[in-house]
């Protein structure tokens, strides 16, 4: 019997020829990655099993990208135990403030990454890299504090749903709108411990940074790992980038799926996710009547320099809402020296946005964009439960660039016909 692409990889990583869902597996990761918040569980986790040495310095990654620039006090000791903790280890993937970027876009881009790899991270939205062809998925600090001692992680492997996507898209419907019409078609919990595989014409044609979208809002549907097969435009994006060779997967004709999704896109509208799940969307004509007080435009999920340029399209010439705060965040230091060499910043800042340093920011209602009680936010990012990016009465609408763009300069949410 055939495998899918997910199956495949665990089967090669726990050194068997075939896997299948539901059994319980020892696996080799290939990276393990930890940030400026959950390093400090992991690195005690560590400790606490009395390791004295990382099973692989090239192979772990930290990246401090939460609280930093650091916001306070806790953020600032937080940050220096898991500098100090990859000094002693020799971890060669540190990244200090100033080469730091938002980490699900920082490792691909840096060639950290490669098809192929079992990733394991202590962050929810280490799924982004399967749009690279990899297994890639959440773990706890706990666990991910074991793996970095002993190179290995205990999975189940799950079952894999197939998303095929068919149809042509309308002008200005983005990969970010195809997997919030996913989750809300399936629901929160429609993929739980699931595989997404995504696959159809219209994924085959997204450029990688929007593949990227996709893969990295998986969790948001509850499942496992997002996962695209690795074709032509994963091949040029990794070529001159991996750090290692890749292996390039793909599921077999007869592999079996626990179930199978045919959509036709062809009618699909901008969308928006409004407060307080991923899966309460709508297209966005039918809510532009709701008032906003700040618009965020990046993230892991959307701080690419795709999503940058589709931001300044809609921007160029025109002037954000007097009454709206737009704040850019460019997802790395690479991508945010490629926007002010394309002159996306000279179009931003002509508008009136705040342009930042790489950082999750205020996506976890951490710094640079926290809401008071009442406010709106039209975001880019993955989240909008309650409190998610600050007052537990405020609100996050979740759109593409192109909407949130459009939003800041009318001053609630809009559609980018509309300016």
């Amino acid at each position: 019997m055939g495998m899918t692409i997910a199956e495949k990889i665990l089967a090669a990583k726990a050194g068997v020829s075939s896997v299948k869902p539901g059994e319980l597996i020892m696996a080799k990761i290939d990276i393990a990655l930890a940030n400026d918040i959950t390093a400090p569980l992991a690195i005690k986790a560590f400790e606490e099993v009395g390791a004295k040495e990382v099973f692989d310095p090239e192979r772990i990654a930290l990246v401090p990208d939460h609280f930093t620039p650091n916001k306070d006090i806790k953020a600032a000791q937080q940050a220096k135990m898991v500098r100090e903790f990859a000094y002693r280890h020799s971890i060669k993937w540190y990244f200090e403030v100033g080469r730091v970027g938002i980490e699900h876009a920082l490792l691909p881009e840096q060639g950290i990454v490669v098809p192929g790899d079992l990733v394991i991270g202590a962050d929810s939205h280490t799924c982004t890299y399967g749009a690279l062809g990899a297994f890639a998925t959440g773990v706890g600090s706990t666990d991910l504090g074991c793996a970095i001692a002993t190179g290995e992680v205990w999975l189940k492997v799950p079952p894999t749903i197939k998303f095929v996507v068919k149809g042509k898209k309308q002008k200005y419907v983005t990969g970010k709108d195809i997997i919030l019409h996913i989750i809300g078609t399936i629901g929160v919990d429609g993929a739980r411990y699931k595989a997404m595989e995504f696959a159809g014409e219209v994924i085959r044609e997204l450029p990688m940074d929007e593949r990227f979208t996709v893969c990295n809002m998986a969790i948001e549907a509850g499942g496992k790992t997002g996962i695209i097969e690795p074709d032509d435009i994963t091949k040029e994006y990794v070529k001159d980038r991996a750090k290692r060779e890749p292996v390039f997967y793909t599921s077999d004709e007869d592999a079996q799926y626990e179930k199978v999704y045919e959509m036709d896109i062809t009618d699909l509208e901008p969308v928006v996710a409004l407060p307080h799940l991923p899966e309460n969307v709508k297209p966005v004509r039918e809510v532009n009547d709701i008032e906003i007080d700040q618009v965020v435009i990046g993230s892991c999920t959307n701080g690419r320099i795709t999503d940058l340029r589709q931001a300044a399209e809609i921007l160029k010439g025109k002037k954000v809402h007097p009454r709206v705060r737009l704040i850019v965040i460019p997802a790395t230091q690479e991508i945010w020296k490629q926007a002010m060499e394309e002159g996306l910043f000279e179009i931003f800042l002509e508008a009136g946005a705040a342009i930042s340093c790489p950082t999750c920011g205020p996506c976890l209602g951490g710094h640079m964009g926290i809401l008071a009680e009442g406010e709106r936010a039209v975001a880019t990012t993955n989240r909008n439960f309650v409190g998610r990016m600050g007052h537990p009465k405020s609100e996050v609408y979740l759109a593409s660039p192109y909407v949130a763009a459009a939003s800041a300069v009318l001053g609630r949410i809009a559609h980018p016909d509309e300016v």
